[in-house]
């Protein structure tokens, strides 16, 4: 594997635009997917992973063929999102009082004459999905990201603390606090946790806010990466012994941009442009 990657970098490097393309169709669903939990809505975590991307290019020529390429990317990447500015969460700050309070002020309005069976289910797994993702945002960056890494993406602490530039004892430190902090959450407001919340009665809270849009289910129209990944993510949201897992089987989705014709277009990019063009000079 990181034979393969070494040889696509260099041939990118020497100016094969073949290879570059590939490198960033390796790297670009992992890109979106962390994106997505750091950022907490698909418009913010689209526009991050181009961004991410095209740094991931500009940067390709300082990466040392003798270390992990997955740890490389996984460090650019964290590193451009914690400081993420652009985001709508970093312009309006989210916290656990703040979206409990929310929770509780929820309307309670039957739905039954609106949206048939069916329709209440779509509309109550898209609150569900949506809502484990706004949940991250009360986190700090640092420790959002210390969150996701530990909890969704499995990463010990040796590595993440590696990849966070944080000791281990602090990776760790974080990532415990992190965990209390959202199970105490998840017991107070989540049904599946013995909480007040319950998904398909707040579809039509949500629905009035313009949280939830019925002609516009994104988490829906996304392309799931493994089938089995929701299944097993609607069970583990049932499963009471440990509701941090709620988090540990999220559906892992591919990028929502068109693979050819985006990839096209960022190799197109004066970034990229210069770099090949370096490359071939050298």
């Amino acid at each position: 594997m990181e034979k393969r990657i070494n040889d696509l970098i260099a041939k990118a490097l020497a100016g094969e635009r073949e290879a570059l393309e590939e490198i960033l169709v390796e790297v670009k669903d992992f890109v979106f997917n962390i994106s997505l939990r750091m950022l907490g809505t698909i418009p913010d975590a689209e526009d991050a992973t181009q961004e991410v991307l095209i740094k991931i290019i500009t940067n390709l020529a300082s990466f040392k063929m003798n270390a992990k390429f997955e740890t490389w990317v996984y460090r650019i990447t964290t590193n451009y999102l914690i400081d993420y500015k652009k985001s709508m969460f970093a312009q309006y700050p989210l916290t656990f009082t703040y979206y409990g309070n929310d929770i509780k002020a929820q309307v309670n309005e039957s739905v039954e004459d609106a949206f048939n069976q069916e329709e209440r289910e779509t509309l109550t797994n898209e609150l569900k999905l949506s809502c484990t993702n706004v949940m991250l945002q009360c986190l700090t960056p640092l420790n959002r990201c210390v969150f996701i890494l530990g909890t969704m993406f499995k990463i010990n602490s040796q590595w993440a603390s590696e990849i966070l530039g944080l000791s281990p004892q602090n990776y760790r430190q974080r990532l415990s606090r992190s965990r209390k902090k959202m199970q105490a959450f998840l017991f107070e407001h989540c049904e599946y946790a013995g909480g007040t919340c319950r998904c398909n009665q707040r579809i039509e809270y949500a629905i009035k806010c313009e949280r939830l849009k019925p002609k516009n289910l994104e988490y829906t129209n996304l392309v799931v990466l493994d089938k089995d990944i929701l299944e097993v993510h609607k069970n583990i949201m049932e499963d009471v012994e440990d509701q941090v897992d709620v988090f540990n089987k999220l559906p892992l989705y591919h990028a929502k941009v068109d693979s050819k014709t985006f990839i096209s277009q960022l190799l197109s990019t004066a970034e990229v442009e210069q770099l090949l063009n370096f490359s071939q000079e050298g």
